[in-house]
């Protein structure tokens, strides 16, 4: 425990004994990415909350690569950051190197991703939950529950303290029955240096939760001082450099540093082929699922005999380390093999590697004994965020945590759930996931889960996500304001296009319309339009910042350009919401709905959907069986009449 931690710790709990007494609105378990969203969440709303963690020093850390964003996984950030939460605000102050990946496709995949300095992230977190009001940090390892029947009433820690609350939020990572391998080498542990939380998994199984085993991966870091990026690829940042938050400017960067791209060979294959039967993975010794869309080196392998090379994106972890992260080479082979390899690559021929690749293996509970809002079914007031979920990744983690630590709040108060729906959100796309469908794999979020993706754009996540986080008290003044202006400017740009006539492109005398039409024509963008003499570019106004004018115009240009396409969606949403929205009563007896399979029957018996809409993405389930259920639930209402 560093002398900071001792004098924080010391400050809010100078009485232990008497701290324990007092009752607590919240507790969140775990201070990595889900428990900082989740704690700051509730003391956002104003909640009483205290945050426990192993270590204070770990707030925050990234134990994968070094990295936030990108398709998909940007769209979380984005939305974490409209809701006011802090993980798009500490890229922007802790990332190295920005781009907007599929910059030249449509808005609905367009995802900004940033390569993150380490120690200015964990900063950002840290000082984010020191200054938070009402939020006291605790340093212990939690051992178990406090129940009072089937609900949750707080936590006891290894040093024996007993805290109360009358809600706690669980996000403990990889921790839960953690174990790492590497080679035939294995041992308990949370991540590499950490120890595992074994007896809060312990306690967890006695619950008879339904518990599985998952696993995931790193590859060698290896010393930037002894890597030839001349062979390699560079892969500078974007230019105009994208800002992540709405909040976000260009000022708040650090220094900005390149990345570089690297390959396997023949050569890293032949060796990881030879070496198999030295893989955890490969010798049975590793139960858990690993994630199919991030898989190791050995199963890149195996699975894709075929491919040549595979592609290393060798990314820096900070600007005061030589630290280097290869990423697409996670591992568990053992070091001497990963040493071989490694040498086989270009521009790693020489390299030292710092830290060896490893796998992990952890404890998950099946999320269909969620809720919506995620607090669990057998006890009320405890809630899981993150991997314990069966998820993989930052930002999927942040978002759970953040809908967790809000839940918890409303419960508290005894407010209704906020439980974001698919069409409005990739946060109501990740959890109705997660409830509905479970997982048999770590979950990554992509945009092709989301059915309405060109609505779940990232550069209008503030516009349908703001007005519910100032409802629920999570966005302050200042916030609002900005948010405000921006919702403004567009909507008076929008009316000044609208009254600006526009030449003809092709030079007709007549004109072609005002600037709108202009804009809806593909070969047309709003750079290009406002160069017009009879357009102009708009009024910035004095207290707009440049990336604030960039969000604007972009806003305008996508509205404006996929109107059509965006009204027909919205009609499409509108009648399935009326027919996904019916219920399923609790006590839905599906053995007697006729035309059902045997299969699908206790499918719906096992997930008891809440609704229509939740039945249908249970895997197996068939058009001919949602109308089934629609008949039933029809017939049902009749002879109720």
């Amino acid at each position: 425990m560093t002398a900071r931690a001792r004098v924080r710790a010391g400050k809010h709990f100078a009485g232990n004994r008497q701290m324990s007494e007092a009752e607590f609105d919240v507790i969140v378990v775990g201070g990595g990415h889900a428990g900082a969203e989740a704690a700051l969440a509730a003391s956002r709303m104003g909640a009483r909350a205290l945050l426990i963690t192993h270590s204070l020093d770990t707030l925050g850390q990234m134990s994968c690569n070094p990295a936030i964003g990108g398709v998909g996984k940007g769209h979380l950030a984005r939305e974490i950051d409209a809701l006011g939460g802090i993980m798009a605000s500490a890229a922007d102050r802790a990332g190295i190197h920005f781009r907007r990946l599929n910059a030249s496709k449509g808005p609905a995949v367009r995802a900004t991703r940033a390569q993150a300095d380490r120690l200015l992230y964990k900063a950002a977190i840290r000082q984010a939950l020191e200054s938070a009001r009402g939020l006291t940090l605790f340093q212990d390892s939690v051992d178990d529950l406090v129940l009072e029947g089937d609900r949750g009433r707080g936590v006891r820690t290894r040093s024996g303290l007993e805290f109360k609350a009358r809600a706690v939020v669980l996000t403990v990572g990889t921790f839960l029955g953690g174990r790492i391998h590497l080679g035939k080498e294995r041992h308990s542990a949370g991540r590499a240096g950490d120890p595992p939380a074994n007896r809060l998994a312990a306690r967890l199984r006695e619950l008879e939760l339904p518990v599985g085993r998952l696993k995931t991966g790193t590859p060698p870091r290896l010393d930037g001082k002894t890597i030839d990026f001349s062979a390699m690829r560079r892969q500078p940042g974007d230019r105009p450099r994208p800002v992540f938050s709405f909040m976000g400017r260009l000022e708040h960067h650090p220094q900005q540093v390149e990345c570089h791209i690297t390959h396997t060979t023949g050569a890293t294959h032949e060796i990881v082929r030879a070496n198999l039967h030295r893989s955890p993975m490969y010798s049975g010794a590793i139960e858990g699922v690993g994630p199919r869309y991030c898989p190791s080196l050995e199963d890149k392998v195996v699975r894709f005999a075929d491919r040549e090379a595979h592609q290393i994106f060798v990314e820096p972890e900070g600007l005061t380390t030589a630290e280097v992260y290869p990423n697409g080479i996670s591992t568990s082979l053992p070091a001497d093999v990963q040493l071989a390899f490694l040498a086989t690559i270009p521009g790693f021929e020489r390299a030292r590697m710092t830290r060896p690749g490893y796998a992990i293996e952890y404890d998950y509970f099946d999320p269909r004994e969620l809720g919506a809002d995620l607090q669990t079914q057998a006890i009320a007031g405890l809630y899981f965020a993150g991997q314990i979920n069966g998820t993989t990744g930052y930002e999927e983690a942040a978002a759970q945590g953040l809908l967790a630590g809000i839940n918890a709040v409303l419960a508290v108060h005894g407010r209704p759930a906020f439980t974001p729906r698919r069409e409005d959100a990739y946060l109501g796309v990740l959890v109705d996931d997660l409830v509905t469908r479970g997982v048999t794999e770590p979950y990554r979020m992509f945009t092709s889960r989301a059915e309405y993706r060109l609505r779940l754009r990232e550069d209008n996540a503030d516009a349908r996500l703001t007005p519910a986080g100032r409802r629920l008290g999570l966005i302050g003044e200042g916030r609002w304001r900005v948010f405000s202006l921006k919702q403004e400017a567009i909507a008076k740009e929008r009316e000044r296009l609208e009254r600006c006539r526009a030449p003809d492109p092709q030079g007709e005398a007549n004109g072609a319309g005002n600037a709108l039409t202009l804009l809806r024509r593909p070969q047309w963008d709003y750079r290009r339009v406002t160069a017009l003499p009879r357009v102009g570019p708009r009024d910035a106004g004095n207290g707009e910042w440049p990336e604030l004018a960039r969000q604007v115009e972009e806003a305008v240009e996508i509205e404006v350009r996929y109107a059509g396409y965006l009204k027909r969606q919205g009609a499409e949403i509108r009648r399935n919401r009326r027919m996904r929205g019916t219920p399923l009563p609790a006590e839905l007896d599906y053995a007697v709905v006729r035309g059902l399979s045997n299969e699908v029957r206790e499918k719906l018996a096992l997930a008891r959907p809440a609704t229509v809409g939740q039945a249908e993405r249970i895997p197996g389930m068939t058009p001919a069986a949602v109308s089934q259920l629609l008949v039933h639930l029809k017939k049902r209402e009749l002879q109720c009449a």
